[in-house]
């Protein structure tokens, strides 16, 4: 759907906070990770909203926007 020849499915054991609150960094137990070069798209166990961050070369992600669904934020990419 994003049309990026380069995206992965990246595996979810990896650190990933929601920093897009405007307070404390808050921990997402991610259960889909897609990369997409330095974005990511995250999909957390407990939670249907998709969140946008940047993927660090550690591949942690810090997230700092929510989508209500996948289109939505593969349209946001």
């Amino acid at each position: 759907m994003s049309g990026d020849r380069g995206a992965l499915a990246l595996g979810p054991d990896r650190a990933v906070k929601w920093v897009g609150g405007g307070g404390l960094p808050e921990v997402l137990r991610p259960e889909i990770v897609l990369g997409f070069h330095g974005l990511c798209l995250v999909k957390p166990v407990d939670d249907d909203d998709w969140y946008m961050g940047s993927l660090y070369e550690d591949g942690s992600v810090d997230c700092w926007s929510a989508h209500a669904g996948l289109y939505e934020a593969l349209r946001g990419l």
